[in-house]
Protein backbone atom coordinates (compact mmCIF):
# COMPACT_ATOMS: atom_id res chain seq x y z
CA UNK A 1 0.00 0.00 0.00
CA UNK A 2 1.45 3.59 -1.00
CA UNK A 3 3.34 5.01 2.01
CA UNK A 4 0.87 8.15 3.51
CA UNK A 5 3.28 10.71 3.25
CA UNK A 6 3.65 10.26 0.12
CA UNK A 7 7.50 8.49 -0.11
CA UNK A 8 7.08 6.69 -3.33
CA UNK A 9 9.80 4.69 -2.80
CA UNK A 10 8.51 2.81 0.10
CA UNK A 11 6.06 1.22 -2.45
CA UNK A 12 8.40 0.39 -4.66
CA UNK A 13 10.19 -1.25 -2.32
CA UNK A 14 6.78 -3.21 -0.65
CA UNK A 15 6.28 -4.18 -4.32
CA UNK A 16 9.42 -5.69 -5.15
CA UNK A 17 9.09 -7.84 -1.87
CA UNK A 18 5.51 -8.85 -2.86
CA UNK A 19 6.41 -10.37 -5.71
CA UNK A 20 9.24 -12.04 -4.40
CA UNK A 21 6.92 -13.36 -2.04
CA UNK A 22 4.47 -14.82 -4.00
CA UNK A 23 7.37 -16.25 -6.38
CA UNK A 24 6.27 -13.70 -9.26
CA UNK A 25 8.84 -15.16 -12.16
CA UNK A 26 8.18 -13.07 -15.31
CA UNK A 27 9.98 -16.35 -17.16
CA UNK A 28 7.11 -18.94 -16.18
CA UNK A 29 4.20 -15.92 -16.01
CA UNK A 30 1.66 -14.98 -18.45
CA UNK A 31 2.31 -11.80 -17.12
CA UNK A 32 5.37 -9.08 -17.52
CA UNK A 33 7.33 -7.57 -14.57
CA UNK A 34 5.21 -4.29 -15.15
CA UNK A 35 1.82 -5.74 -15.49
CA UNK A 36 2.65 -8.03 -12.19
CA UNK A 37 3.71 -4.47 -10.50
CA UNK A 38 0.23 -2.43 -11.33
CA UNK A 39 -1.46 -5.52 -10.34
CA UNK A 40 -0.47 -6.07 -6.90
CA UNK A 41 -0.23 -2.50 -6.11
CA UNK A 42 -3.90 -2.26 -7.58
CA UNK A 43 -4.99 -5.44 -4.94
CA UNK A 44 -4.01 -3.45 -2.46
CA UNK A 45 -6.25 -0.81 -2.98
CA UNK A 46 -3.74 1.92 -4.41
CA UNK A 47 -4.91 4.52 -7.47
CA UNK A 48 -3.98 4.39 -10.74
CA UNK A 49 -2.99 8.27 -10.50
CA UNK A 50 -0.35 7.03 -7.62
CA UNK A 51 0.49 4.25 -9.33
CA UNK A 52 1.52 5.96 -12.61
CA UNK A 53 3.26 8.65 -9.75
CA UNK A 54 5.10 6.33 -9.00
CA UNK A 55 6.20 3.68 -11.77
CA UNK A 56 6.58 7.68 -13.90
CA UNK A 57 4.51 7.18 -16.78
CA UNK A 58 0.47 8.28 -17.29
CA UNK A 59 -2.46 7.26 -15.38
CA UNK A 60 -3.95 5.68 -19.13
CA UNK A 61 -0.87 3.69 -19.44
CA UNK A 62 -1.79 2.61 -15.64
CA UNK A 63 -4.99 1.44 -16.80
CA UNK A 64 -4.37 -0.21 -19.64
CA UNK A 65 -0.94 -2.09 -18.39
CA UNK A 66 -3.87 -3.30 -16.17
CA UNK A 67 -6.73 -4.17 -18.39
CA UNK A 68 -4.23 -6.05 -20.69
CA UNK A 69 -3.05 -8.03 -17.47
CA UNK A 70 -6.37 -8.86 -16.43
CA UNK A 71 -6.90 -9.96 -20.23
CA UNK A 72 -3.71 -12.11 -20.02
CA UNK A 73 -4.82 -13.70 -16.49
CA UNK A 74 -8.61 -14.32 -18.31
CA UNK A 75 -7.04 -16.16 -21.33
CA UNK A 76 -4.54 -17.85 -18.64
CA UNK A 77 -7.88 -19.21 -17.26
CA UNK A 78 -9.63 -20.13 -19.97
CA UNK A 79 -6.45 -22.46 -21.50
CA UNK A 80 -6.30 -24.26 -18.44
CA UNK A 81 -10.20 -24.69 -18.31
CA UNK A 82 -9.58 -25.78 -21.88
CA UNK A 83 -6.77 -28.44 -21.08
CA UNK A 84 -8.80 -29.83 -18.03
CA UNK A 85 -11.43 -30.71 -19.94
CA UNK A 86 -10.02 -32.53 -22.60
CA UNK A 87 -8.11 -34.56 -20.29
CA UNK A 88 -11.25 -35.11 -18.14
CA UNK A 89 -12.03 -38.90 -18.41
CA UNK A 90 -15.77 -38.15 -17.89
CA UNK A 91 -17.11 -36.05 -20.89
CA UNK A 92 -20.89 -35.37 -21.29
CA UNK A 93 -21.76 -34.03 -24.59
CA UNK A 94 -25.12 -31.71 -24.51
CA UNK A 95 -26.77 -31.04 -27.36
CA UNK A 96 -29.05 -27.70 -27.99
CA UNK A 97 -32.00 -28.56 -26.98
CA UNK A 98 -31.90 -31.01 -23.92
CA UNK A 99 -33.42 -30.00 -20.24
CA UNK A 100 -30.96 -28.75 -17.88
CA UNK A 101 -32.92 -31.08 -15.40
CA UNK A 102 -31.46 -33.69 -17.74
CA UNK A 103 -28.26 -33.49 -17.12
CA UNK A 104 -27.02 -34.26 -13.47
CA UNK A 105 -28.17 -38.01 -14.30
CA UNK A 106 -26.10 -38.18 -17.38
CA UNK A 107 -23.37 -37.12 -15.42
CA UNK A 108 -23.10 -39.55 -12.58
CA UNK A 109 -23.86 -41.84 -15.04
CA UNK A 110 -21.20 -41.47 -17.26
CA UNK A 111 -18.70 -40.58 -13.72
CA UNK A 112 -19.87 -44.23 -12.24
CA UNK A 113 -19.17 -45.61 -15.63
CA UNK A 114 -15.36 -43.93 -15.26
CA UNK A 115 -15.41 -45.10 -11.76
CA UNK A 116 -15.24 -41.57 -10.79
CA UNK A 117 -17.04 -39.62 -8.41
CA UNK A 118 -18.54 -36.01 -8.69
CA UNK A 119 -19.42 -34.04 -4.97
CA UNK A 120 -22.42 -32.56 -6.10
CA UNK A 121 -25.94 -32.94 -5.74
CA UNK A 122 -28.01 -32.58 -8.67
CA UNK A 123 -29.56 -29.07 -7.86
CA UNK A 124 -25.68 -28.05 -7.40
CA UNK A 125 -24.41 -29.65 -10.78
CA UNK A 126 -27.45 -27.92 -12.59
CA UNK A 127 -26.67 -24.67 -10.73
CA UNK A 128 -23.04 -25.14 -11.94
CA UNK A 129 -23.65 -26.11 -15.27
CA UNK A 130 -25.62 -23.44 -15.68
CA UNK A 131 -23.32 -20.67 -14.64
CA UNK A 132 -20.06 -21.94 -16.07
CA UNK A 133 -22.50 -22.58 -19.36
CA UNK A 134 -23.44 -18.74 -19.33
CA UNK A 135 -25.76 -17.84 -22.40
CA UNK A 136 -25.44 -21.59 -23.82
CA UNK A 137 -27.97 -22.21 -21.10
CA UNK A 138 -31.53 -20.22 -20.63
CA UNK A 139 -33.39 -21.23 -18.14
CA UNK A 140 -34.62 -25.44 -18.30
CA UNK A 141 -32.97 -25.16 -22.12
CA UNK A 142 -29.63 -25.58 -23.26
CA UNK A 143 -30.04 -23.95 -26.58
CA UNK A 144 -26.33 -24.41 -27.49
CA UNK A 145 -23.67 -27.36 -27.30
CA UNK A 146 -21.87 -27.86 -24.16
CA UNK A 147 -19.17 -30.65 -22.72
CA UNK A 148 -19.19 -31.29 -19.46
CA UNK A 149 -16.10 -32.51 -18.26
CA UNK A 150 -15.17 -34.23 -14.97
CA UNK A 151 -11.44 -34.56 -13.85
CA UNK A 152 -10.34 -37.82 -12.01
CA UNK A 153 -10.92 -35.75 -9.02
CA UNK A 154 -14.28 -34.93 -9.37
CA UNK A 155 -14.18 -31.09 -10.54
CA UNK A 156 -16.49 -30.22 -12.81
CA UNK A 157 -15.73 -28.53 -15.67
CA UNK A 158 -18.28 -26.65 -18.30
CA UNK A 159 -17.50 -25.63 -22.29
CA UNK A 160 -19.60 -24.22 -24.92
CA UNK A 161 -18.37 -26.95 -27.35
CA UNK A 162 -19.35 -25.14 -30.87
Amino acid sequence: MADPDGDAGAVEVDVEELLDGVGFDPEASVLTRRQAEVLALRERGTRQADIAALLGTSRANVSSVEASARENIAKARETVAFAEALAAPVQVEVEAGEDLYDVPQRVYDACDAAGVKVNHTAPDLMKLVSDEAGDAVQGRKVVAPILVGVTSAGAVRVRRSE
